[in-house]
Order: structure tokens, then C-alpha cells, then sequence
């Protein structure tokens, strides 16, 4: 018995300058706000070239009219044009976890909102800035920092699942890492990548992070997933296609590559967040009937 088909799904995070002004790495604000826009049409490019369909994460706000690095509604609608599917990225690159509330239910409507004029469709994924919350105490998943940086009442992942599906999403992208795949890694000393399934959270279907970037463990992975089934996810930004590291255009032009052989060999299909959220769907109600 053959089995079943291998998945992938590609995301790319598109923050603008609203991104880079609220980085939370060293040094502060950044200044790469600008090469978003240029390296997204590289990106949109390579997509192309190998049929390989991408959910781009976009701030809200970069939707709105105005000019760049913080606006460029044209390119929204441009890559919405491509086959991509548009997911929120929130309104202006908030750290989730430090808002609760009428304020986190304000950036998932307005950044839905913004979109959904922008490119006249529906938006129902979300992925969250900094790929946080992490906070996800059913897996043992625990984050010291967000507790201490948010104090008191705070989002944790199954907040923010409660307050999408109230806000009209059915996906988000997740990054929690279970409690006994962070022993693994312990002992191995290396980040441990599997297939896996999408899982329901609150009554939204999360998908979590297999991997980051596009090289080495991301191509190992793919493969894996062709052979075995179950899922892989891949992600970038758009602004870091000419940086060194796992991001770089090299590495995801043989990933794009790979994934177009395999899907052309019959042993893989390349899936967008929506479609899955789709399909859950229809597993639950045919379950329920």
C-alpha cells in the first residue's frame, strides 16, 4: 500500500517597514522595509516559473493607500492576481501577547478588513507576528518570555485562536514546539523536523511549523513527505531573498525546484491554508452526520 500523498505548503511574510520599525531583534527598528517590495516581485517570478502556488502574510495596513515602504496596495492585488492566497499578518506588526481584548480583536478585523477591499475576496488564514504566541499549555509548551515581557493578562495561543474565529478566520500558522519535541532536540542537539498534521485549536485549524527557510533541513523534509505523507511548511520573507542564510534566493529556487519535480512525479501536491481549512471542514461534518 503506497502512502498517502505528501503536502507542502509555502508561506512568505510580507512586513514592510511597518515590520522592520517594530523589530524585535538587536539594534531596534531596521531598515529594510523597502527591499520587501522589490524582492517580492523576484519571489512572485520563481513561483511562477514552477507553478508553485505561496500564501503570502501580509500586514493589514500595507494594504491601505499611501505610498512605500509602508504601502503598496498594487502589489497586494498583484500577488492576490498570481494564484497566491492572501492571509493577515495583523494590521501594523503587533506583538500579539501583549494585547488582549477589544485591542487584539481590533488588529484581526482591521488588517481582514484592509485586505478584503483590497483585493475584493475573502481572507480566512492568519499568521502572527514573530510567529509568537508560543504559549500553548495542552503540549507543554510554555514561553518564560512572553510571560514576562506581557505581565499580567496576555494572549496565549488558544486566546488568539478564540478571538480569530470570532474575527471570520478558519487558519493560522503556529510555532509552538511541544514539550517532548523540545527534549529530543535537548538530547540530539538539532532541531527535530517532521511531517505533521493540522490540528484544531479553539475551531481554528493550525498549521504548525515544520521548518524555516528553504535549505537544507527544508529540502530533507520535503523528500520525507513525498515518501512518507503528512505535511510540510516552509516560510520566508520576502525582503531577506538576497541575504545570506536559508532565505537566500539559491536556496529557494532548488527548493521550488524540488517541489515541482515531486509534484510532477506524482508524490506530492502543493496546498494552500484555506483549501485545508476547507477539507477539516468537511471531515468534521462528515463525522458529526
Amino acid at each position: 500500500m503506497s502512502p498517502p500523498l505528501g503536502q507542502l505548503i509555502v508561506y512568505w511574510d510580507y512586513d514592510t517597514q511597518w515590520g522592520a520599525d517594530r523589530s524585535r531583534a538587536p539594534g531596534g527598528p531596521k531598515t529594510w522595509g523597502p527591499a520587501e517590495f522589490v524582492h517580492t516581485d523576484r519571489v512572485l517570478e520563481l513561483h511562477a516559473m514552477y507553478g508553485i502556488p505561496a500564501c503570502f502574510a501580509i500586514v493589514g495596513a500595507a494594504a491601505l493607500s499611501g505610498e512605500r515602504p509602508y504601502h503598496d496596495p498594487g502589489q497586494v492585488r498583484a500577488i492576490f492576481g498570481g494564484g497566491h492566497e492572501i492571509a493577515s499578518h495583523s494590521f501594523r506588526h503587533e506583538w500579539l501577547p501583549g494585547l488582549v481584548g477589544g485591542h487584539l480583536l481590533e488588529t484581526l478585523r482591521r488588517s481582514r478588513e484592509a485586505l478584503e477591499d483590497c483585493i475584493g475576496a475573502e481572507v480566512v488564514s492568519f499568521v502572527p507576528p514573530y510567529n509568537q504566541p508560543f504559549d500553548y499549555w495542552p503540549t507543554g509548551s510554555f514561553s518564560l518570555s512572553e510571560r514576562r515581557e506581557a505581565r499580567g493578562q496576555r494572549t496565549d495561543l488558544r486566546r488568539l485562536c478564540g478571538a480569530l474565529r470570532e474575527s471570520g478566520y478558519r487558519t493560522c500558522r503556529v510555532s509552538y514546539r511541544p514539550l517532548l519535541v523540545r527534549v529530543r532536540e535537548w538530547i540530539s542537539g538539532r532541531t527535530v523536523t517532521t511531517p505533521l498534521a493540522p490540528r484544531p485549536i479553539a475551531g481554528i485549524t493550525c498549521l504548525r511549523l515544520t521548518t524555516s527557510g528553504f535549505g537544507t533541513d527544508a529540502t530533507a523534509l520535503l523528500e520525507r513527505v513525498a515518501r512518507e505523507g503528512g505535511t510540510a511548511i516552509s516560510y520566508g520573507h520576502p525582503h531577506s531573498l538576497d541575504r545570506p542564510g536559508e532565505q537566500h534566493e539559491q536556496h529557494v529556487t532548488a527548493f521550488l525546484q524540488l517541489a515541482r519535480s515531486l509534484c510532477d512525479a506524482g508524490r506530492l501536491r502543493v496546498v494552500l491554508p484555506r483549501d485545508l481549512a476547507l477539507e477539516q471542514a468537511a471531515l468534521s461534518e462528515a463525522r458529526s452526520s
